[in-house]
């Protein structure tokens, strides 16, 4: 019979057939790259991964070394979106960096900084004229000065607002010796220094269980809530509301619990 049918037809109802067929396969994830620092971001990312793939997302999570090229990286169109930082952080790098047009569009996690120390067991231990590391972006160093302040080590002006630096500093009884570092590098300060503030993320990577091992933490009140950043034409972008919901997710919840006790606080 098919030899009978016109060559026109036997091709339409091929086609038909083919169109059929691939319609019942399983349409193709999109992908985003979102980039991070190493430890315990990253590790926060990959428990959101398997949530977000089952919304029709895969996610390429690109790791990082430091704080500064994250929002580099996704201003130049290299990541759809990278959660690393606190929002006074992202503040400080927009006001820094005028032409990058990124902004926060889901919470995710705060993890308290501390205060460490190889040499003393508590802060009132703490001698005369030492030397007290802290990072040295504003954000950071910043929020480093408001922990020193907030366990009675030093007093700031209160103009200085969320951003103070060394310079802001009114009185300091124990006259400290306030060192500046780059925040990845703090604990390997912990040689030299009497007290170190440390982030979280280089915390828990260099072996330190906040909770147990920082003689003066932030508690949950802390304002540095963690955020997923994007660029502002993409913030309404669906890929990326999903991403924002596969964090804020019970699995992921779960993850922070299970791994993290109550060195990293759940922020939405």
């Amino acid at each position: 019979m098919l030899k009978k049918l016109p060559v026109v037809f036997i091709l339409l109802l091929a086609m038909a057939l083919l169109a059929g067929c691939s319609s019942s396969q399983p349409a193709t994830k999109k992908v985003i790259k979102v980039g991070s620092t190493s430890g315990p971001q990253a590790q926060l990312l990959e428990a959101a991964k398997p949530v977000l793939a089952k919304d029709g997302v895969e996610m390429q999570i690109v790791e990082f070394s430091d704080y500064i090229k994250p929002n580099e990286a996704l201003n130049f169109g290299e990541l759809d979106a990278n959660s690393y930082q606190h929002k006074p952080f992202l503040d400080a790098q927009l006001k820094k960096e005028t032409k990058f047009d990124l902004v926060a569009i889901g919470n995710t996690v705060i993890m308290p900084m501390g205060l460490y120390s190889k040499k003393i067991k508590k802060l009132e231990d703490l001698p005369e004229g030492a030397i007290a590391t802290i990072p040295n972006d504003p954000s950071n160093g910043g929020r480093a000065l408001l922990l020193m302040q907030k366990f009675g080590l030093i007093k700031l002006k209160p103009e200085a607002g969320i951003l103070p630096s060394p310079l802001d500093i009114t009185e300091n009884p124990k006259k400290l010796k306030i060192v500046e570092v780059e925040a990845a590098q703090s604990p390997r300060a912990l040689d030299d220094a009497t007290i170190v503030a440390v982030n979280t993320s280089y915390a828990l990577k260099a072996n330190l269980t906040p909770t147990k091992d920082a003689i003066a933490l932030e508690d949950k009140d802390s304002p540095y809530t963690c955020v997923i950043v994007a660029r502002r034409k993409d913030k309404d972008r669906e890929e990326l509301k999903k991403l924002v919901k596969a964090y804020q997710s019970p699995e992921v919840e779960q993850f922070i619990e299970k791994s993290f006790k109550d060195s990293v606080i759940k922020g939405w």
